[in-house]
């Protein structure tokens, strides 16, 4: 073992964690609500984003090899496509990260209030409760990373208890009478699924997470491979069947509108201690989820400074060697978006967060799947390359279908963002003129 090796805080299992713990959070709590509108095509979104989630998983595979560094699909997409490229990933996948933590708080807050009711009762509680959890985290990340990745480690086995509890409990207790019909909706099926599957893309979106802090991963070429695939079938498997399980237990009309589906579930069964043990699961699988958001949110930027594409003062470290500006300009962000949308209501601004995190995702999945064309190139032609090439052109398509899905708003808002980004992009390349 090298020293450098040795240094490294994340093995294996803290891998694992940080990909389920980052997939499995607000997402799968919140799904069996955003679905409910879709039928049975709803569920049938979990099996194309599953399927599509492994073409990223098996790009990202390949490409960690070629540039086994900090920063993830970032990393790739700059070493591959150039500067311009790079930053737009960094910044995209960053506001994907900010969105992706609003989310999960106005989650956390969603579920808080089944035991405290007053806090989804009042928007102006709710925003202060969601703000000092964010904060909270925030906070316990610019400590340290080790004391991160144990946090997530608890989190994520915690976490996963809770899902098993009521598949087990949904199944036992099923009423396949009530299951929705395939398509309620005035749409078009394949239109119905491309909605479905966005939407249902916010639940795997964190499995990527393993790739971004790659310095600190032990073996980082070898180890991240593995973590992604375990990681992405541990999810699929698991949401999959709650999802399921929750249809056969509660009717689609009582779900719509529902902020806590799975405690609505668990209390049809056993009552209020069946919801209250549902909703404890619930609140640790979002600060789990929460916590794994932010570590990723901290070290993008911090890896897209290094190569000069953000300014020098995202490069500020703790005395622990944790990115703290990174940190504290990511929660202002936070905090922005969180008050800014707190006016559309829990379930609408849940929704509004996770389809412009899952689309800013998809746009750095995308671009990661163009950069492998870059390196493939070179690559000695041969059965693996053109392996190598089919399913590289399965993940670009597959994320071009997934983005179609998100609808014109929100492919709006993100191309905006993206604008806003541009005038941070040509200072400071400026400055690295300068260099």
């Amino acid at each position: 073992m090298t020293e450098d090796n040795a240094n490294r805080e994340i093995g294996f299992w803290r891998g694992w964690s940080i990909a389920v713990g980052c997939a499995i959070g607000s997402g799968v709590f919140m799904m069996p609500t955003l679905l409910a509108p879709y039928g049975l095509l709803g569920l049938g979104g979990w099996l194309v984003a599953g399927a599509g989630t492994l073409l990223v998983a098996l790009s990202l595979s390949r490409l960690v090899k070629r540039v086994p560094k900090i920063g993830g699909p970032y990393a790739y997409v700059n070493a591959g496509l150039g500067n311009l490229a790079g930053f737009l990933v960094a910044w995209t996948y960053w506001i994907s990260c900010i969105a992706a933590v609003s989310g999960i708080a106005i989650a956390f807050v969603g579920y808080l209030g089944v035991f405290i009711p007053a806090v989804t009762n009042s928007s102006i509680l709710s925003l202060l409760v969601s703000l000092a959890l964010v904060w909270s985290v925030i906070g316990m990340n610019i400590r340290s990373i080790e004391s991160s990745g144990a946090f997530q480690v608890v989190t994520t086995a915690l976490k996963i208890l809770p899902l098993l509890f009521i598949i087990v409990l949904g199944f036992s207790n099923m009423q396949p009478e009530i299951l929705p019909p395939v398509n309620p909706t005035d749409l078009h099926p394949f239109a119905v699924l491309a909605t479905a599957t966005t939407l249902v893309m916010w639940s795997f979106i964190g499995i990527e997470t393993a790739t971004v802090p790659a310095d600190n991963i032990y073996q980082p070429d070898k180890t991240i491979p593995k973590i992604l695939i375990a990681s992405l079938l541990t999810v699929l498997v698991i949401y999959f069947l709650v999802s399921l399980a929750i249809a056969l237990v509660v009717p689609a009309d009582e779900l719509i509108g529902s902020s806590a589906p799975f405690a609505l579930a668990a209390t049809k069964i056993m009552g209020p201690v069946g919801g209250a043990i549902i909703t404890v699961g619930a609140l640790i699988s979002t600060l789990g989820s929460l916590n794994a958001n932010t570590l990723t949110a901290g070290q993008v930027p911090l890896a897209a400074a290094k190569d000069h594409l953000l300014p020098k003062k995202f490069l500020t470290l703790s005395r622990t060697g944790t990115p703290i500006f990174s940190f504290v300009i990511s929660g202002g962000f936070m905090t922005l978006l969180l008050v800014l949308n707190y006016t559309k209501g829990l379930v609408a601004a849940f929704t509004f967060m996770a389809m412009l995190s899952t689309l800013s995702t998809l746009t750095a999945y995308a671009f990661c799947a163009v950069s492998e064309f870059y390196f493939l190139k070179n690559d000695q032609a041969g059965p693996e390359r053109t392996r190598a090439i089919f399913l590289s052109g399965a993940a670009f398509l597959y994320s071009f279908f997934a983005i179609w899905g998100a609808g014109a708003e929100i492919v709006f808002y993100s191309f905006m963002l993206i604008l806003i980004g541009m005038p941070f992009y040509a200072l400071v390349r400026e400055e690295k003129r300068d260099l």
